[in-house]
């Protein structure tokens, strides 16, 4: 099944729990379901793209800061997918690119990219904390539409750029994961109409000191929203961020040898 992957940078859970209508009315309607994960250590955000696309944890894999710049030693998503035959496309921070195509970034080389032999084959790459949300999901449904692919990562940046400047706890930082719900509210109707499964998440959270890393419930608590047939739509279950990986890859149907929160996934239906 078709998959996208939004990684919200910087949301934590517990605003989440209150700024996010759309996703919720989604759930309260039975069309998904809402978990809350621990993320791992360190609560940073190159350490953690590389967890959340790996299965992997942050000092495993070798990526435990931000300044690591280098490709994954790991197979991610998009390699799994790639060796079934399957399509790939990311909207997403530079640092995704880095990881998982080229690296160092070259704008005028992977801003725009359409490579159909790396790992990551369609994708619009960013590099300013700044860039709009807004425009971040029009790059995502350009994507979509242009190149079909069956798995696409839409991973924007504003809600962890407000919580830099202004805190987890002010109303920059809640009205901008408000903004972001609105835009999913926008966008999400149609991708569910057309098939897809949609997995919402977040890196790692924030606090009220301007950043995260370390282990609070604010930097470490994030949502977890599944829609679409393919989910259980199960409560009271408790899924890792090291099984995002494996849950998106079972969803794909590839092969592939990463842990998997199997409550979490539908029932396989057998014809006949």
């Amino acid at each position: 099944m078709k998959t996208i992957l939004v990684v919200l940078d910087g949301l934590s859970n517990q605003v989440a729990q209150h700024a996010m209508g759309y996703l919720f009315a989604e759930c309260a309607q039975g069309n998904g379901q809402y978990y809350t994960l621990t993320c791992e250590l360190p609560s940073l955000s190159r350490p953690l793209y590389e967890c959340i696309l790996t299965g992997i944890t942050p000092v495993r894999s070798g990526i435990i800061h931000n300044g690591v710049s280098r490709l994954s030693k790991e197979r991610s998503i998009f390699h799994y997918a790639r060796a079934a035959g399957l399509t790939t496309a990311a909207a997403a921070y530079h640092w995704v690119s880095e990881l998982y195509n080229q690296t160092p970034f070259n704008a005028a080389r992977d801003r725009h990219t359409v490579a159909p032999d790396l790992p990551i084959q369609y994708g619009h790459f960013y590099w300013d904390d700044g860039y709009p949300d807004s425009h971040l999901f029009e790059d995502a449904e350009s994507l979509r539409l242009r190149h079909d692919p069956d798995f696409l990562l839409i991973h924007p940046m504003n809600i962890d750029d407000a919580g830099h400047k202004h805190s987890l706890s002010s109303p920059q930082y809640r009205n901008r994961a408000r903004m972001a719900d609105g835009y999913l509210s926008h966008w999400m109707p149609g991708w569910l109409a057309a098939g897809y499964q949609v997995v919402v998440t977040a890196d790692h959270g924030m606090n009220d000191d301007r950043s995260h890393g370390g282990i609070l419930p604010e930097e470490t608590h994030v949502p977890l929203f599944v829609f679409g047939e393919g989910f259980s739509k199960q409560p009271d279950l408790e899924p890792q961020q090291t099984e995002l990986c494996g849950i998106v890859c079972t969803l794909l149907g590839v092969e592939h040898d990463k842990p998997v929160c199997r409550g979490l996934l539908a029932e396989p239906r057998h014809e006949g």
